[in-house]
């Protein structure tokens, strides 16, 4: 039987984990996958094991002396101060066994799904366990080690040869994959994100729009601290449809952070389900309109990872398979599974409650703010000459 859509998992995509204290923890990936099973929403012949991504495809983008480093690191044979050069063995990006090998399988799976894409095999592909936007070229940062979005776009060009819009939704600024590419006027980046006045990583501004040939083919959305719904969404939907009418892409590639909802613990922005369910959609219809459906997914941040992740995340599936299945009540078996090892009470249903938080004082201050804010960015491909 063949699918449009691809899902690829397999437990080897667990092993990239820290410590059980640390924020970033993959477990988020079996409990999505579960939750599509429980809803009947995915069979077996649609999830594709990741392949290891080889030293050869992590040297597009990462330096091989980095990559010889992360080997050593997680053999336990790079000494601090060498480790600390290189982004590794700090708070956020700790050395833990046999980092290489579980940071390659993330990497391999955005590759596997690239293949399948750009190969006409599918049109759709979800790699959940990617997404890691901070890595550098030669140095790890923000829960990243190697930048699977960056050397999938780089393999696109390369092995495909084709134009890149990459989408970056995520709370944080997309900044590893952005400076990957600042150059380069056949990939185009849009990261909507907090304001970095605030939050990691602090870059993303709106006067970040590219150097060189690449000048004007990179785009930031810096929403205010405690942005609603129907700002955040105004500003994804607006900026989204222009950019994608000005670049006109090959293919799209879509990071899925899920921590601009209320109840992420490290990020201070007031979205509900809501977004969830509308970054897919237009992310599917953009996908259709210019690039024949070729549209590759990837996850990110996410750290409420039993009330948000797991919601938020299935509903990226249920749009590429079309499925509507994502009102009301969710799936009892899911609840009564998970709800003894969740530390807090799970959701009951696919929406959030409607008193989620108490009312913000400055909403109307804060969405003038994004509207702004968006004009700025825009500001260029509304004002080109007319050929």
């Amino acid at each position: 039987m063949i699918s449009d859509s691809i899902f690829i998992y397999s437990e080897e995509l667990l092993n990239y984990k820290f410590s059980s204290q640390h924020p970033f923890n993959q477990f988020r990936l079996k409990l999505t996958l579960d939750l599509l099973k429980k809803l009947n929403a995915i069979e077996e012949h649609m999830i594709i094991p990741p392949k290891k991504a080889t030293e050869e495809e992590l040297a597009l983008i990462h330096d091989p002396s980095y990559i010889q480093a992360v080997k050593l690191a997680g053999d336990g044979q790079l000494s601090t101060d060498t480790a600390e050069n290189y982004g590794l063995g700090t708070e956020d990006t700790p050395i833990f066994p046999k980092m290489h090998d579980a940071s390659s399988f993330l990497v391999g799976g955005t590759l596997t799904a690239v293949d399948y894409v750009m190969s006409g095999k599918v049109k759709h592909a979800l790699n959940l366990g990617g997404g890691l936007h901070h890595g550098f070229r030669g140095k790890a940062s923000g829960f990243c080690i190697y930048n699977d979005s960056a050397v999938a776009i780089k393999y696109i060009q390369e092995k495909y040869n084709a134009r890149v819009l990459y989408v970056d939704t995520d709370a944080h600024h997309g900044d590893g994959v952005q400076w990957a590419f600042y150059d380069d006027p056949n990939v185009c980046t849009l990261s909507i994100h907090e304001t970095g006045r605030y939050l990691f990583p602090g870059t993303g501004n709106i006067t970040e729009r590219g150097q060189g040939k690449g000048y004007g083919y990179s785009f930031n959305i810096p929403v205010d601290a405690f942005t609603e719904d129907d700002s955040w969404l105004y500003a994804y939907e607006t900026s989204l449809r222009e950019i994608a009418s000005y670049f006109k892409p090959d293919v799209i590639v879509t990071q899925n952070g899920a921590d601009s909802h209320y109840y992420d613990p490290l990020t201070h922005l007031s979205a509900s389900m809501k977004i969830y369910r509308e970054i897919p959609k237009l992310a599917h219809e953009i996908a259709h309109t210019y690039c024949d459906g070729k549209w590759i997914a990837v996850g990110g941040g996410g750290y409420d990872i039993w009330r948000v992740v797991p919601r938020a995340w299935a509903h990226i599936w249920l749009e590429m398979t079309e499925n509507s299945n994502c009102f009301g009540s969710l799936p009892k078996s899911w609840l009564e599974e998970w709800q003894k090892l969740s530390p807090v009470p799970l959701p009951k249903n696919w929406e959030d409650e409607t008193d989620l938080y108490p009312p913000i004082p400055r909403k109307a201050e804060i969405t003038e703010k994004n509207f702004q804010t968006v004009e700025r960015a825009l500001y260029p491909i509304r004002n080109q000459p007319k050929s």
